[in-house]
């Protein structure tokens, strides 16, 4: 799969995309029954103004939002058209679900046609800046209060739509896995949503 893409300058912006579709192959990814290309694409770097990845700078097309929601959709786009069926958001990368509902929404796409991942566990504390000075972009709380609260806004924006449901970097040293508060609420989503849960994993 080969993304490219040209946008300048100040004034105006304008995209462009090359799109290859990705290579063969598919598996029934969740158990859903749906076949499903065995590459994704995340919305980490495209949910919020700041991100740790090197160069993210000069991919961006501004910080306005509404720019930036524009530039996501383009890159979904192209994503969607290149084949890839899995999208993946986070409480934690700002706007990401909220740009992946609208995308979702406008472009008439129906739950069966994709796979859409979303993640709990952090919440971003950048306030859309891409310099938060010594303070982190993003928070971990991996507490039932939380999970609760951020369950909520990602039933709100992407409910119907959300297949799989992780715990964000789960660590030994959370203790998330060994909430029992947390865990039944996991195991009630799965039941009266039909989630699917899991958990992510980092060194911290």
């Amino acid at each position: 799969m080969a993304l490219s893409a040209s946008r300048m300058h100040a004034s105006r912006v304008t995209c462009s995309y090359s799109v290859e579709k990705i290579p063969a192959g598919t598996s029934k990814f969740l158990n859903r029954g749906k076949e499903v290309p065995r590459i994704g694409i995340g919305l980490a770097a495209l949910g919020r103004p700041g991100y740790i990845n090197l160069g993210h700078g000069n991919d961006m097309v501004g910080t306005d939002v509404d720019k930036m929601r524009a530039h996501t959709w383009e890159t979904l786009d192209a994503a969607y058209n290149a084949g890839v069926r899995y999208f993946d958001a986070a409480r934690s990368y700002g706007k990401s679900e909220e740009f992946l509902s609208g995308w979702l929404e406008s472009r008439g796409h129906d739950p069966s046609e994709l796979l859409v991942g979303s993640k709990w566990g952090y919440y971003y504390t950048a306030e859309w800046r891409v310099d938060n000075g010594d303070q982190p972009h993003e928070v971990k709380e991996h507490t039932y209060k939380n999970l609760a609260n951020q369950t909520a806004e990602s039933d709100g924006l992407l409910g119907g739509f959300i297949d799989l449901y992780q715990i964000h970097s789960a660590t030994k040293e959370s203790g998330v896995l060994e909430n029992e508060d947390v865990l039944e609420e996991l195991a009630k989503l799965k039941a009266d949503k039909g989630w699917r849960i899991g958990f992510t994993l980092s060194g911290g």
